[in-house]
């Protein structure tokens, strides 16, 4: 399973309708935290995410992306956590991450490494990767993409069954790519029976950016492209003044990377209650797309290969 639940999608500051930005990934258990501001604990409690977590990854340091990190330390603290955790950010993540954990005289009773990010960058976790792509907002801002590595490719049980071999371990030593002898002296390889590798899934988040070709080189054939959409195109000059994207700009940028879904979020608080303009703008350009509220989840499914 691989979903993704929106936490956080106002820009800026929390309104009475959406929490600033926090968005999680689930992958087969495994919670990924992307930005953290402020009262996203609750939020996850809210929506039920995991405190599980051992990773957060953060875009920028405007406030509104990072502050809930503190609250979040502690609480897991008052859980009886022990495990490590992670924090990830651009150039500056240890000076200002590591500020924001010595606010309060209280000590996380377990170990928090903050690891600083470049673009091109990448953290290798089990099954898939997090890469680092530059975006376009202020001088240290980055986005992320979560790619799985290739799966297995279909293998074919009718063939296998009329080449007799019997169903059991042999079948899943050939899938895994290894030739196997059978009893008569027969050797069959995978190639027989599997076919080419299929692709995993990719997921990436933009982070606050004008829409830019590094955005679009990351998101390329992107199953879900997560981008900000700040405003609506009567404040064209203003999300270029403030380096942010409307949202039809975000919707060229999936529509240049051939992705198959994009969702709007970080949506300046004069949409909050309302952002079907954003969502009308953006579908002119790519139709496959979604406005972000809070709570919302999206399953991210396989491509038929």
């Amino acid at each position: 399973m691989l979903s993704v639940t929106f936490l956080g999608t106002s820009a800026a500051r929390p309104t009475v309708e959406r929490n600033v930005s926090a968005t999680a990934i689930v992958r087969e258990g495994e919670t990924l935290l992307f930005e953290c501001g402020e009262g996203t604990q609750r939020q996850m409690m809210r929506y039920g995410v995991s405190f599980t977590l051992s990773d957060v990854f953060v875009t920028h340091f405007h406030a509104d992306h990072f502050l809930g990190i503190v609250g979040l330390v502690r609480t897991l603290g008052l859980q009886g956590r022990t495990e490590p955790m992670r924090l990830y950010g651009p150039k500056g993540a240890r000076r200002v991450l590591g500020a924001a954990l010595t606010l309060g005289v209280e000590r996380a009773p377990f170990e928090v490494d903050v690891e600083e990010l470049k673009p091109g960058d990448t953290v290798e976790r089990h099954g898939y990767r997090v890469l680092v792509f530059d975006t376009e907002h202020g001088r240290a801002s980055v986005g992320y993409a979560l790619v799985e590595h290739q799966r297995l490719g279909r293998f074919d049980p009718e063939k296998a069954r009329a080449l007799g071999i019997p169903e059991g371990p042999l079948w899943g030593r050939i899938h895994k790519g290894e030739t196997i002898q059978l009893p008569d002296g027969r050797s069959v390889e995978p190639a027989e029976l599997v076919g080419p590798p299929r692709s995993g899934r990719n997921v990436v988040y933009s982070g606050d950016t004008r829409p830019c070709e590094s955005v679009v080189k990351a998101a390329e054939g992107a199953d879900l492209l997560i981008h900000e959409a700040t405003f609506g195109d009567e404040e064209k000059d203003r999300a270029k003044e403030t380096e942010h994207s409307t949202a039809t700009e975000a919707a060229q940028v999936a529509l240049a990377a051939r992705a198959r879904k994009l969702v709007l979020h970080h949506l300046s608080a004069r949409y909050s209650a309302d952002a079907d303009v954003l969502l009308q703008q953006a579908k002119a350009v790519f139709p496959e797309t979604v406005v972000a509220r809070d709570g919302m989840t999206i399953e991210v499914a396989f491509r038929e290969d």
